[in-house]
């Protein structure tokens, strides 16, 4: 995960909560990939600042550093290694077919626009490789990584021998699909407008219950008008998946209880309140603790280290590089 702002109710809903539930049930990586970020980054601190913070959110939604391994990119230095023998192991053209590049170029037009953003997947590649990775839980849009990841390691493996574990794009189990709460047809997104439509993580409980209170949703007044429809009331649907995600219930069951807007914004506000507060309480303790905090980031770099040392390590030997 990028440290690249605060993270958000969306954020955890959809896929941090699962990191959660997952950590035990097999042996799990969790890079802060601080490195990637350097691609954007244009002013001193910013990253340094946000790996903090997101270091600080992994652990408080409850990563567990005894079961997962929760660690900064930059401080396995293996990866910034191994990302420079995949980029000798990928063709530019392929680098150049890649749509992550292509809409990050656009979307930076006439601004500076880093090598590093190119060769994003070589670096990528090695962030998966270096720890004999067989599964990578992905959304759809990052499946066009996995697939070259998979194709330099194929040709590393052909080149040099069988170094690398052959990686495989995985859905995770479905998490909440939360909407902005000011427009619900659109995904909740730091990159919104108004931050009136994103509940982030260390939101006061007063900002949080403002948001909920201010959600948008129609002009429906009749007895069924708490109803869950995606399609034809997108704003009480969004509600409605919200308050049915943190409870572990579902929306239409949430549904029956309400008959007013304004009810069911409450009480939404509430229920996600009951399990934000305590993710916020602890980040906040870490965050006045960083050697707490810089020691839990030790523990897993080197456990990141010891696994992906030696993945290196093969590399090294398999290319005929002399030993040092």
């Amino acid at each position: 995960m990028q440290p690249t702002g605060d993270v958000h109710l969306g954020n955890y809903l959809g896929a941090l909560k699962n990191w959660v539930q997952g950590q035990h049930k097999c042996d799990a990586f969790h890079g802060i990939v601080d490195l990637h970020a350097l691609t954007v980054a244009e002013s001193p601190g910013v990253v340094g600042d946000a790996t903090v913070s997101l270091a600080a959110m992994l652990f408080a939604v409850g990563l567990d550093p005894d079961a997962a391994t929760v660690f900064a990119q930059s401080h396995v230095s293996e990866h910034s290694e191994l990302g420079w023998i995949m980029q000798c192991n990928v063709a530019f053209g392929e680098l150049s077919r890649m749509t992550q590049f292509k809409d990050k170029t656009i979307k930076r037009e006439g601004q500076f626009t880093s090598a590093g953003l190119f060769t994003y997947p070589a670096l990528q590649a090695a962030d998966i490789l270096l720890y004999d990775t067989d599964q990578v839980p992905v959304g759809e849009d990052q499946r066009q990584h996995i697939e070259i990841t998979r194709d330099i390691a194929i040709r590393f493996n052909r080149r040099f021998g069988e170094t690398f574990v052959l990686p495989e794009a995985v859905t995770p189990t479905a998490g909440a699909r939360v909407m902005s709460l000011q427009q619900p047809t659109s995904k909740m997104s730091k990159s919104d407008d108004s931050d009136a439509g994103c509940v982030y993580l260390i939101d006061e409980p007063g900002v949080v219950m403002k948001k909920f209170k201010r959600a948008v949703t129609d002009s429906d007044s009749g007895l069924d008008a708490v109803r869950y429809d995606r399609n034809t009331k997108p704003g009480i649907a969004n509600l409605l998946e919200i308050h049915a995600a943190v409870t572990d219930r579902t929306p239409q069951a949430i549904a029956d209880e309400f008959d007013q807007y304004g009810a069911l914004k409450t009480a939404t506000g509430e229920a996600v309140l009951a399990t934000l507060d305590p993710i916020r309480l602890r980040y906040q303790e870490l965050m006045d603790d960083r050697g707490e905090l810089a020691r839990l980031l030790r523990v897993g770099a080197e456990k990141a280290r010891a696994v992906a040392s030696v993945t290196l390590g093969r590399a090294h030997s398999n290319i005929g590089i002399v030993p040092r």
